[in-house]
This record gives C-alpha cells, sequence and structure tokens, in this order.
C-alpha cells in the first residue's frame, strides 16, 4: 500500500499541492571562501516550483552546517557531545579542561562552529586518553576537585580499556562502521575470520593478539574485556566514539579482507559463526582434553590460525565472495544457512 502523499500549499499555484523531495547543489560564502552544498527542496508536483515547507529551513541549515564542518574537518556536535557523555564531567569543566573559556562548549553544542585549533583539541581529548589526562592536569587549577578526580578516573580507565593494539582497535572500528549492529559475540568470530583469512592470503597478520579457545568459540580476551559490559547486547556506547576514524589506519589489503569477511560470514549471527568454529583444526586442536562445555584459556596460535587457513585456501581460493561462501556452506548444515 502506497504511503499518503504529502501536500502543502504551494505560493504559485494558490492552492494546497502535493509535493516531492529531491536534492539540489547550492554554492554559498562562508569567510571570504565559496562552498557547494547539496540540501533538500520541497518541488510541487502540479508547477515545478519550489515550496516552503515546515522544519525545511532547518533541515537545510543542519545538511550545510554537516557539510561545512567536513569540508574543513571540523568536529562535529555529536563528536562534542561523545566526549562529555564519555568523561561526564560537564560542559564548564569541560571547557576549562581543554583550556577553553568556561561557556565555550555550551555555545558549540548551540551550533557555534570551532576554530580548526580548537576542533583539533575536542578531537585529540575524543581519540586519547592520554591526552586528556594531560589537560587535566594543565588545568588543575581552573577546576573543582570533584571534576579533576571525576576527568582523571575516567581517562585512566579508558586508557586501561583500550590496551589493545592500534590496527585491532583499526579493525573493529572498520566493523563497526560497515555493519549496523554487532554483538560481542559476533565480533570476536569476525576478528579470528579476517586474522585467519588474511594470514592465508598475505602470509602475515593484521594483528598482534592471539585468542583463547572458550567455550563459545575463539576469542580475544583484551577485546571481551572491552566489550564484557555488554554480554550478547548491540555495541553502542559513547565510551567508544575513541574508535571512530582509526579505520583508516588500514591498508588496501586489510581493507579487502575486512571486506571479504563482512560480505560473508558477516551475514550471520554470532551463535551460527561459533558453530562454524567448532569444526575448524585451531579451535579444536586447542581444545583437546576438554568437555563440551568444560571452561579453557587454552592459547590458539596465530601460526595455527595461518596454517589451517592456508589449507583452506588451497582448496576453496578464500580471495572471493562467491568461494568464501561456498566454504561456509560446506561447515554449516543447509537448516543453518540463513540464521
Amino acid at each position: 500500500m502506497a504511503g499518503k502523499e504529502k501536500m502543502d500549499f504551494c505560493v504559485e499555484c494558490r492552492a494546497i499541492k502535493p509535493y516531492s523531495l529531491r536534492k539540489k547543489t547550492i554554492k554559498k560564502t562562508i569567510r571570504d571562501k565559496e562552498y557547494e552544498f547539496v540540501i533538500t527542496t520541497a518541488i510541487c508536483k502540479s508547477c515545478g516550483s519550489e515550496m516552503s515547507i515546515p522544519g525545511l529551513l532547518d533541515v537545510n541549515s543542519r545538511e550545510i552546517d554537516e557539510q561545512y564542518r567536513a569540508a574543513e574537518d571540523i568536529v562535529s556536535i555529536d563528536g562534542i557531545k561523545n566526549l562529555l557523555a564519555v568523561y561526564n564531567i560537564g560542559k564548564a569543566p569541560l571547557s576549562l579542561a581543554l583550556g577553553f573559556g568556561e561557556i565555550t562548549i555550551s555555545r558549540y553544542l548551540a551550533g557555534q562552529i570551532p576554530s580548526k585549533e580548537y576542533s583539533n583539541i575536542i578531537r585529540h581529548a575524543l581519540s586519547s586518553p592520554a591526552f586528556m589526562k594531560e589537560m587535566l592536569e594543565k588545568n588543575k587549577d581552573k577546576l573543582a576537585d570533584t571534576a579533576y578526580a571525576k576527568g582523571m578516573n575516567a581517562a585512566a580507565n579508558m586508557e586501561k580499556t583500550f590496551s589493545v593494539s592500534d590496527k585491532m582497535l583499526s579493525i573493529i572500528s572498520y566493523i563497526f562502521a560497515t555493519v549496523e549492529e554487532v554483538t560481542p559475540l559476533t565480533l570476536q568470530k569476525l576478528l579470528y575470520f579476517i586474522q585467519g583469512i588474511y594470514s592465508a592470503l598475505y602470509d602475515g597478520y593484521i594483528f598482534t593478539e592471539t585468542c583463547e579457545a572458550w567455550q563459545h568459540g575463539p576469542v580475544y580476551r583484551d577485546v571481551y574485556n572491552l566489550f564484557r559490559d555488554f554480554k550478547y547486547n548491540p555495541i553502542d556506547d559513547a565510551r567508544f566514539a575513541v574508535l571512530r576514524g582509526k579505520e583508516a589506519l588500514l591498508d588496501k589489503e586489510e581493507r579487502l579482507v575486512a571486506d571479504l569477511v563482512l560480505q560473508t560470514f558477516g551475514m550471520y549471527g554470532g551463535k551460527t559463526l561459533e558453530r562454524i568454529t567448532h569444526k575448524e583444526d585451531p579451535w579444536l586442536q586447542a581444545r583437546k582434553g576438554y568437555e563440551e562445555f568444560d571452561s579453557s584459556n587454552e592459547e590458539i596460535s596465530n601460526e595455527s590460525i595461518k596454517k589451517y587457513f592456508t589449507s583452506v585456501n588451497e582448496k576453496y581460493d578464500l580471495g572471493n565472495v562467491k568461494c568464501l561462501n561456498t566454504y561456509i556452506a560446506a561447515m554449516l548444515g543447509s537448516a543453518d544457512l540463513f540464521l
């Protein structure tokens, strides 16, 4: 059943008319520099003229703001909100901790665009707990004791939490940026398959961390600790805003393998991926001597993962989606294929 047609008053037709939303490109000069922005317009279906509909000016303002910030590489309002959520010390204390005026963060949240210098400071604080600790210490005399202690504690926890390698964080960031919802169980298995397929195709490893043969399949302990608060729920928390953008550290081959895995294994839920790992040699060999439901922290070496997936690659050619899907089908019964 078709949706209800959008209607509003058309000045040219002098009547209520149906309209459609379309994009158009406009040019706008800001601080003596010309920019092109793509904005939304409402077009009358009767006469073809632009219509002014409620809320459209606000939409256009947001579109221009977001595109200007992207063009000038300026932190977004959401980025500032994430920083507030991560450190939870209030707008005024955060402003002072970063070396700004007391109401600067409040102004930015209201829509004022930061300078490039201040934008870089905010982004650095968001991506580096160590930098945030440095700024808190530097501006300690401007902060209340409670705000200082709260901020330092949050920064210390962030440092402790993000103890995994930059390359591992980059892969996790890429997964989050590509897949809409990722449970911790699914994340663990995707990391394992990415490591295995990369090692088979390129004779090396993306990250140095090794996983363990837990009851529910291969698990990277530091990554587990990173997301253990979420158990089986989708990962969605302001604390992990520091991951955003780290995928830029991946090279062409690493992105290629990540895409291969996400386009194949990434189509399945965590429990299905778990069943696949339970049929593969790296997990099976590490679990020798253990019963099905026994706990285990036996290491699955990167070498054993590479050896296994190299042998799989010789049979299935893991460098393309079709062959990877053939491998997955071979590892699963037909009843599992759409789980």
